[in-house]
């Protein structure tokens, strides 16, 4: 099987280590490069928090500093939802710092871009501001792009603000610039995260399955997005899962544009199904997902990290 090369933006947050540590031993994945910006917390902790990762999954993938901040205005920070470090819940080990590469994400991205023999996938887990900067910075990339899959924007009702779910709110310029790149894109909103969620029970079965699905274990025990069961929503893992098990997925096309403008919808993805606006499909957008079949997939990928 030919591993699909893959970069990796990404702000860590409980439910961005979900990802990651799914995207890093995935069989038909291959990531070739980790920027880690400014996010759930700030950018110091989010690069710190990925290396840490790293390290503990003896991982070996090169990780490059990313942006500290949005395009235009200031950031923002869920750190109330990820702790203050963003990871609470689970010691990590000391940092191999042999993994960061010298430079920034827009750059190294260019690099992996322009040197690889097959198109690259890019995968969005947090605000958009470094794949906005690499667009703007290379548009001759463009072509070679096979794909972009986000975790982002609400269908309807946000999580920020009335209509704004926090990766497009945190930079909403940049989200805009994404979404009319051209690139082939895939997103997986808000609303998925509120059925792709992880029982207790799963979360039991997943400490039992070694140190990975412990670490997993306590960092999702700590997460603050429950269920009224007492799930977990774990969102970014929508995102590795449309690469992998795209089958899951209720996926309809759409035009989708960020309002930078209002002050009362500021930062809101509307997403036009229904051809209000006359403009042709720019992103296709999961509708649903089969609660069970990401639970069961959601188990097996973590065992194929163990």
């Amino acid at each position: 099987m030919t591993k699909k090369p893959l970069i990796i933006s990404t702000d860590p947050g409980i439910d961005d280590v979900v990802a990651i540590t799914i995207a890093l031993f995935a069989n038909d994945l291959d990531v070739k490069l980790i920027a880690a910006t400014w996010g759930n917390v700030p950018l110091a902790k989010t690069l710190l928090n990925t290396l840490k990762l790293e390290t503990f999954l003896q991982t070996k993938v090169p990780v490059v500093s990313g942006a500290d901040r949005p395009l235009l205005r200031s950031a923002i920070d869920a750190s109330d939802v990820h702790g203050k470090s963003g990871l609470a819940g689970f010691e990590f080990p000391e940092p191999d710092n042999s993994l960061l590469k010298p430079g920034i994400a827009a750059d190294a991205i260019h690099e992996v871009v322009a040197n690889s023999t097959e198109k690259v996938t890019l995968m969005q887990i947090g605000p958009a501001t470094d794949f906005a900067l690499y667009f703007m910075q290379y548009p001759q990339d463009l072509p070679k792009i096979e794909k972009l899959v986000i975790m982002g924007g609400a269908i309807g009702r946000g999580n920020w603000g009335p209509y704004s779910e926090y990766n497009v709110a945190g930079d909403p310029e940049a989200a805009q610039i994404v979404f009319s790149s051209g690139v082939k894109t895939l997103l997986a909103p808000l609303e998925l995260g509120h059925e792709a969620y992880v029982t207790q029970s799963t979360l039991n079965e997943i400490k039992k399955l070694g140190r990975i699905g412990d670490m997993l274990y306590h960092l999702l025990s700590n997460l603050h997005d429950k269920t009224d069961n007492d799930g977990r929503e774990i969102y970014d893992a929508l995102a590795v899962g449309m690469l992998i098990k795209p089958e899951m997925y209720t996926i309809k096309p759409a035009y989708v544009v960020v309002d930078t403008k209002s002050p009362y919808a500021y930062g809101a993805s509307v997403i036009d199904f229904d051809n209000f606006f006359n403009q042709q499909a720019n992103v296709e957008v999961g509708v649903a997902i089969d609660q069970a079949t990401f639970a069961n997939w959601f188990i097996e990928a973590i065992k194929k990290a163990e």
